[in-house]
This record gives C-alpha cells, sequence and structure tokens, in this order.
C-alpha cells in the first residue's frame, strides 16, 4: 500500500519510547527509576477533578464550540491579564486537545516546500518532526549552554531569510531548563521589525515554572508584534493535567478562524467535562501550583548537586520547568548509549540530548518531576554504574 511521501518524515517524541521501555523493564520485575518522561507526579488537585465530575452528573456530555466554552476563553483572557497585564480578547483564543495541536496547527499553516521554520535545538523534538512533515527546511536555532540554555537574539536574527516564514521560541525552555533574559527578548523582538513576514510561536507551557525570582517573560508584552503572534499554553504542566489533554492558544485576527476551520476538521473540540475541569484551574484556589513548585524546587538543588558530584558529569542549575540538562562529555560516553545503558543496567531511565537535536550530543535530560527519594536513589546508581564504566 503506497502512502503519502509526508507521512515518512515524521519523527517522533522518544521520550514516550523510553517510558515504554521502562515499563517492559518494570514488568519483568526490574525496578526502574524514571527520570525520562515529562510529567508532574503530583495528582491533578482535587477541586479540578471535582469540578470535571460535576460536569459530568450535570448532563455535559455533548458538542462545544470548535474553539473552546465561552466562559473558558474568558478566564484565560482574564489569568493572562492577571498574571501579565496582558490585553487578550477572548475571542482571540482557542481551548485544544494538549499544547502539541497548537504546535502542529502552526507549523501546518506556516510550513510548505521552500519556506524556513527555525526552532530551538536543544528542543522539544516535535517541532522538527512536523516542519519536516510540511516540506519546509527545519533551521536549528542553537541553545547553547554558555548562554544559561536560552537563546541568543543575534544568533536567532542572523539565520533569517527572505524565505523564513516561522520562528518558534520556548522560554522557559524543555529539555534543557533555559530561561532567556529579558534584554535579549528585547533584542529579539526589535530585530524582528526587519522581517515582518516571520509569524511567531512562542512556546509558554512552562511559565509558571520558574525559581530563584526569575520572571516570566511572555512575548505577549510586545505590542509590535502581536499582529503576528501565536502564543501556546495549557494546564498540563502547571496544574498536573498531562493525561487531561488541555491546551490552549491565543492568535491573532488574521489566523484566527483559519484555526477555527481546522479545530471543525480535525478535532471538533475539547471535551466538555475538561473544559470546565480547566475552568476550575483557572479561577479556583492556586494553593497547589505554588505547592508544587515548592517542591521542584528542592529536587531541582538535590539533581544538580547530585549530577556534578557525579564522575565526568556537570550540569549548570536550570530556571525553569522541571528538567536539568547535564554534560555528560567527560564520562567518555555518546549520550544517547549512555541513556539506554543507564536504563538497562541501572534502571535509571533518562533521555540522550540527541533526541532533543544535533546540538543535544554530550547532555542527557533528567526530569526531576519524581520524588526526592527515588531522585536521590537514582543519583546513587548513576554514580556506581559511572565509576563502572565511565
Amino acid at each position: 500500500m503506497q502512502t503519502i511521501a509526508g507521512f515518512d518524515r515524521i519523527g517522533e517524541e522518544n521520550a514516550f519510547a523510553v517510558l515504554a521501555r521502562a515499563g517492559q523493564l518494570a514488568a519483568q520485575g526490574k525496578d526502574i527509576i524514571n527520570l525520562g518522561i515529562g510529567q508532574p507526579d503530583f495528582p491533578t488537585p482535587p477541586n479540578i477533578v471535582e469540578a470535571a465530575i460535576k460536569a459530568l452528573k450535570d448532563g455535559q456530555h455533548g458538542y462545544t464550540p470548535a474553539v473552546g466554552i465561552p466562559p473558558l476563553r474568558a478566564a484565560v483572557a482574564a489569568d493572562l491579564h492577571r498574571r501579565f497585564n496582558a490585553e487578550v480578547n477572548p475571542d482571540n483564543v482557542i481551548v485544544v486537545p494538549g499544547g502539541k495541536v497548537t504546535m502542529f496547527s502552526a507549523i501546518l499553516m506556516f510550513g510548505e516546500p521552500g519556506a524556513d521554520i527555525l526552532y530551538p535545538d536543544p528542543g522539544f523534538p516535535i517541532y522538527r518532526s512536523m516542519i519536516e512533515f510540511t516540506g519546509a527546511r527545519p533551521i536549528p536555532v542553537p541553545i547553547r549552554e554558555e548562554n544559561g540554555f536560552g537563546f541568543s537574539a543575534e544568533e536567532t536574527l542572523a539565520l533569517i531569510t527572505p524565505e523564513t516564514r516561522l520562528l518558534i521560541v520556548n522560554s522557559p525552555a524543555n529539555p534543557c531548563g533555559g530561561v532567556t533574559p529579558k534584554a535579549e527578548v528585547d533584542k529579539l523582538v526589535a530585530g524582528l521589525a526587519a522581517h515582518p513576514q516571520v509569524a511567531i510561536l512562542s512556546d509558554e507551557i512552562y511559565d509558571q515554572m520558574l525559581y530563584d525570582g526569575e520572571q516570566h517573560v511572555t512575548l505577549l508584552d510586545y505590542p509590535e508584534i502581536r499582529d503576528r503572534l501565536i502564543l501556546l499554553n495549557g494546564w498540563s504542566k502547571t496544574y498536573a493535567m498531562t493525561g487531561w489533554r488541555l491546551g490552549y492558544s491565543v492568535w491573532p485576527d488574521g489566523l484566527y478562524d483559519k484555526v477555527r476551520k481546522l479545530a471543525v476538521n480535525a478535532w471538533s473540540c475539547v471535551n466538555a467535562p475538561a473544559q470546565f475541569a480547566a475552568l476550575e484551574a483557572l479561577t479556583g484556589p492556586q494553593d497547589a501550583v505554588a505547592t508544587m513548585l515548592a517542591e521542584f524546587d528542592k529536587r531541582r538543588t538535590l539533581v544538580v548537586d547530585g549530577l556534578n558530584a557525579l564522575p565526568g558529569v556537570s550540569c549548570i542549575t536550570p530556571k525553569g520547568a522541571f528538567y536539568a540538562f547535564p554534560n555528560v562529555g567527560e564520562t567518555g560516553w555518546k549520550a544517547k548509549p549512555l541513556a539506554s545503558a543507564l536504563l538497562e543496567e541501572a534502571g535509571v531511565a533518562t533521555i540522550g540530548g540527541p533526541d532533543f537535536g544535533v546540538l543535544g550530543e554530550g547532555y542527557i535530560r533528567l526530569s526531576y518531576a519524581n520524588s526526592a527519594e527515588n531522585i536521590s536513589r537514582a543519583l546513587d546508581r548513576m554514580g556506581e554504574f559511572l565509576s563502572r564504566k565511565g
């Protein structure tokens, strides 16, 4: 059976492959500590769960508007105003089944043969996968350790050509935990004035996961690019709702109806009870968010200190998200074989840096969205393994 050529270009997110392998090993009776998957180990807060149950009991079983129920879109706009003083029209908000849907929609909209799309490297692997699917040229924007794993505005702007259609930025960042300073964002936005043909997709899914007094810089703060800015955000990370498949995006007027039509054709709408849960997440108590962040901060210190004590490993302190991206270049191992050996032989699941881009070689990613006890056990196992085979 012949398939369309584009589907042969689709990649994967290897974190799910590692998750599956870790599950297989666990089923064989092996003790596996999973620091691979980017998923909070906390349950969804009870008030959010109860809101979904109430919606079901109240008969919210049918279709909703393709773009999301009006109260939820209004709550998204109000939340962005509360946190950033950003003026967002609810009629520019679309509720989607997970953050990837916004990536898919934006990249599909701008990607075609002959077009260039810039994306972070190391970065979330679905960026490149979807760019290649559309036939566009993926142009990696280097995310370097010496820049604290934030992007360089100068380096980014130098990559823009007349063929560039879309620029993807991500801060706080997956996989590196980097946060780009405001001064660098200012330079990027100023430079984009010379490239009015370039749309911007700002992935801000980790915008509430910041440490050491860092303040999130949202691209919504820059009115000069609002007419070509697509904001990606959602509930998965902040509210421990990964399995609920809930995200939202903010689109400029000129693109909104195109995405609405895509929603009608592709997913119809997000399931109704989940939307009422999301409404409660934004309008209800926020104590659980602060509790989770405080625990992540403790684990961050634990994992960074532990990694820096391992032979051949160094790790800068991430300023956001819940990932560490240690440099393993002095261990004598390539990154992916090391990640594989740690899983198979030491029972610790991590992700090899090259799964996030060519500049990921020499690094592995660890998620500290796991208990402090498990992190300590994992670090002990890694230390023992590297002492034997480093």
